[in-house]
């Protein structure tokens, strides 16, 4: 007699809804889920089917509210173990596999986290443990934990292709912006590090200005730019208020999302290249100064409050220089380029401020309390010592 195969009694379908309503971020949770929907599927091959089905729906729903594979990834790495982290760019790419016509900036991301499509036709879950040697229980239980983590995640102002750098920064300039900084980062002299971060401020702004009348805001579209910049906890809330003088400083906006550490800058093209590097240098040289500061002499029980003041002083500070530093570098263009930089500036502020209202239609102020006196104190000498203004002579090297 010949034999026949035992038709599978589980739809995927039917999986991917029951997994999705298990699916939890606590660890506890997770493990838990996952041996629910063992014991409920056993081997059943709707088990793996349901999983990757269930991913798959997640990640197209994050796509559709907003998210892009770089915003998944750094949710993923602060959330979930290291691990998770490859397995979650997997899950995004056979995503974006799967959908009818590309994107160029999903594709630019994939592309920048190393991530390859899957294959199509063996489920993400099964692929975790033949390809990458996932225990397969584990790649069960880090199905559960992907799936509850970007169901739980809020809805994002779709950026679309203008959350990468447009075109009009000259990558020259850029490469002699980011060797300045690094230097910056690098030395142990706070004046040393005072005029090469001074000189890459001056490089940017300057290009910038130039480049404002180069390509006036009626040939930049109707709206601006828009990148969002992430940063890593602990502190995130305070050292989202550098990025807030930053932005300021160099014709920008940024609004903040303290529940996820990003704050979203809205801008023109070599105004938002300045911010991002400008913060990612600054941010290290706080992070420096904020522990040679807070070397030993703290109390254990006040070390938070000192450095989360310390952080909030320190960016306040730097925004007063900022905002000197860009005084004084407009009325030099001014001198160079004409009076008709100004009402070029005045139409591109204006096309920024309408951005913010089309991305972000309810915006509210937050407002940050201090309550240590120590670390407002070295938080202001730290940003006296990353000082963005020295004179001229300083600046005519580097």
């Amino acid at each position: 007699m010949g034999t026949t195969e035992a038709r599978d009694p589980h739809d995927p379908a039917e999986v991917a809804r029951f997994l999705t309503g298990l699916a939890a971020v606590d660890a506890r949770a997770e493990r838990q889920n996952a041996e629910m929907l063992r014991g409920r599927y056993g081997r059943s091959r709707a088990l793996p089917a349901g999983a990757d089905l269930a991913l798959l729906d997640a990640a197209d729903a994050l796509h559709e509210h907003g998210w892009g594979p770089r915003d998944v990834t750094e949710v993923v790495r602060r959330r979930l173990p290291a691990g998770r982290l490859v397995l979650a760019v997997d899950v995004l790419g056979a995503a974006a596999a799967r959908r009818p016509r590309g994107d160029a900036a999903t594709d630019a991301d994939l592309a920048d986290l190393g991530g390859t499509p899957p294959a199509r036709d063996t489920p993400l879950v099964v692929q975790w443990s033949t390809v990458r040697g996932v225990d397969p229980d584990a790649a069960l239980r880090a199905a559960v934990a992907l799936v509850g983590l970007m169901r739980s995640l809020p809805a994002l102002p779709r950026l679309g292709e203008e959350a990468r750098p447009p075109d009009g920064v000259d990558a020259r300039v850029l490469a002699r912006v980011r060797g300045l900084l690094a230097k910056a980062e690098s030395t142990e002299y706070p004046e040393e590090a005072e005029a090469l971060s001074a000189k890459a401020q001056e490089l940017m702004g300057r290009h910038a200005l130039a480049q404002a009348l180069v390509t006036p805001a009626a040939d930049t579209g109707p709206r601006a730019a828009a990148r969002r910049l992430w940063l890593d906890p602990p502190y995130a809330s305070a050292k989202s208020s550098l990025v807030h003088q930053v932005a300021a400083a160099n014709r920008c906006r940024a609004i903040g999302l303290a529940a996820l550490d990003m704050v979203t800058v809205i801008g023109h093209a070599t105004d938002l290249a300045t911010v991002e590097l400008l913060v990612t240098s600054l941010l290290v040289q706080a992070d420096r100064a904020m522990l040679v500061a807070d070397d030993g002499t703290v109390p254990r029980s006040r070390t938070r409050s000192f450095r989360h003041a310390f952080l909030l002083a320190y960016a306040t500070r730097i925004g007063e220089r900022l905002a000197a530093a860009a005084h004084e570098a407009q009325a030099q263009a001014r001198a160079e380029l004409g009076e008709g930089l100004l009402p070029v500036l005045a139409a591109r502020a204006e096309v920024v401020e309408r951005t913010v209202g089309e991305l972000f239609p309810r915006v509210t102020r937050r407002r940050f309390s201090v309550n240590n006196g120590a670390g407002w104190a070295a938080g202001r000498a730290a940003a006296d010592a990353a000082s963005l203004t020295p004179g001229r002579d300083a600046l005519a090297t580097g």
